[in-house]
């Protein structure tokens, strides 16, 4: 590991990558910590203590605590993540985007520039509808807003505009000249520096207010190794399609005739459709928020699509399962690899090439993808389970029986920290794989091993 790590700094190129890198992730954490103007902060943190177990405390994860203090940060990269999902979707439907997407390099360039204008629209939107809501709304009979008032809610706007598009473009800037996708990174880094806050509940819980024993913690820190261990076992996971190239005559030497193998990796979406699926969700809350003179139906609608509850949960699943799809179409089309491998001169072994092999990957890769989204569900919803339940006692007709005869545990949670749930580990371990998979192939492209020499090279999510 020492060695690996001269060998690191020894490469000027890549010693100024990860600078660079860890330079852009320390302001991203220096602005987390510049409130929004005419808010008071240690009501709105009292607000979200209470709520942890709902959607804010899970949007307050993906922002790294801006959300709780309403910093310049408090939108994250949230809009962003959004606008790129409206697009995509657009794509294959608009056929404008479609030309555009075929066009090249020049292409994704306008398509990217559209993102970003979608993006400062949906950081005005959502920054508008909360300042909205905590100018209407008060808690422990006090107002969240110290001056309401039209002023309050331009500065608001700029402001959490003005963040939310700084942070694109800090994501990008880390993208282009870090190491790593900068906007996982950006997530990343948001979840990790609240490990340490859930370690000292953790530990306030099991030795100080005793609400825990010791061996409840036990259980709940193999549970956390176990689901490391699952998330990476699968993140590594690949199916190797075998491919036979034949040999052919260059001059009096027999070239080709070897046989390789295609990867097609079990999660090739990594945790984008996680990403995507919540952001997603994330619209009926804030919407809910501002619906305080709604109608009861969509008041019910809103109460139905809550964190937790069975719709939710089902949307969820569904969301999950269909941007996975999505998603490994987009960085994987079996024509163009059918294509390759017959200008290429080779053939899967009892497939007939062209068209039937590209059917015979579309196979595989749907039953992959199906199993590598189960896979982001199941993890998932772990967290979300442990922390506000299994509504199933709110379901219609059935609803009151489940409430009877099930385990309050089962239905109303256990009340853990989000920290430790599914979904922030497979964020980090998905992230940091990703990241130390690039590191790698810097140190190989430059003749020198891999951080982890003899136990082979560690595969990003799309390596």
């Amino acid at each position: 590991m020492i060695q690996s790590i001269r060998n690191i700094w020894s490469i000027p190129e890549l010693r100024n990558r990860i600078l660079f890198t860890l330079g852009g992730l320390a302001i991203y954490r220096l602005g987390s910590h510049i409130p929004t103007p005419g808010i008071n902060a240690d009501l709105l943190q009292q607000f979200f203590e209470e709520n942890r177990g709902t959607v804010f405390g899970f949007v307050d994860i993906f922002s790294g605590g801006n959300f709780r203090r309403l910093t310049v940060f408090a939108l994250g990269i949230m809009p962003y993540i959004t606008a790129s999902i409206i697009l995509q979707l657009l794509t294959p439907v608009w056929p404008y985007l479609d030309r555009l997407q075929k066009e090249g390099e020049m292409g994704r360039q306008k398509i990217t520039t559209y993102t970003r204008y979608l993006t400062v629209l949906l950081s005005m939107v959502q920054s508008f509808g909360i300042a909205l809501t905590l100018q209407r709304q008060s808690f422990q009979g006090a107002s969240f807003v110290t001056n309401a008032g039209p002023l309050f809610l331009f500065t608001t706007v700029i402001t959490l505009t003005t963040g939310s598009v700084f942070l694109m473009w800090l994501g990008e800037q880390i993208t282009q000249r870090g190491v790593g996708e900068g906007m996982s990174l950006l997530i990343f880094s948001g979840i990790v520096v609240g490990l340490p806050g859930g370690m000292a509940e953790l530990y306030e819980r099991v030795f100080v207010t005793g609400q825990w024993n010791i061996f409840q913690l036990v259980a709940l820190l193999v549970l956390m190794l176990a689901a490391v261990g699952f998330i990476v076992l699968v993140e590594r996971g690949e199916r190797r399609v075998n491919v036979q190239y034949a040999s052919r005559m260059m001059g009096r030497r027999a070239v080709g005739g070897q046989t390789t193998h295609l990867p097609i990796k079990v999660n090739a979406g990594g945790v984008m459709p996680v990403i995507f699926a919540s952001s997603i969700l994330t619209f009926p809350q804030t919407f809910a928020l501002m619906g305080q003179q709604s109608s009861p139906r969509l008041q019910g609608l809103f109460q139905a699509l809550a964190w937790g509850e069975p719709l939710y949960t089902l949307l969820y699943v569904a969301g999950i399962i269909f941007f996975a799809y999505f998603y490994v179409s987009i960085v994987f089309n079996p024509n163009d690899i059918a294509d390759n491998i017959r200008r290429q001169g080779g053939f899967i072994p009892g497939i007939r090439p062209g068209k039937n092999t590209s059917e015979h990957l579309n196979t595989i890769l749907t039953r992959l993808t199906l199993v590598g989204g189960c896979y982001l569900a199941l993890v998932s919803l772990v967290p979300e389970w442990m922390i506000a339940g299994i509504h199933l006692h709110h379901l219609p007709w059935v609803g009151g029986w489940i409430d009877e005869n099930f385990p309050r545990a089962f239905l109303d949670g256990l009340g853990v920290s989000f920290y430790f749930g599914g979904t922030s580990l497979l964020i980090v371990v998905g992230v940091a794989m990703d990241t130390v998979s690039k590191i790698e192939a810097h140190l190989v492209m430059r003749h020198y091993e891999g951080i982890a020499p003899g136990a082979g090279r560690i595969r990003g999510r799309r390596g």
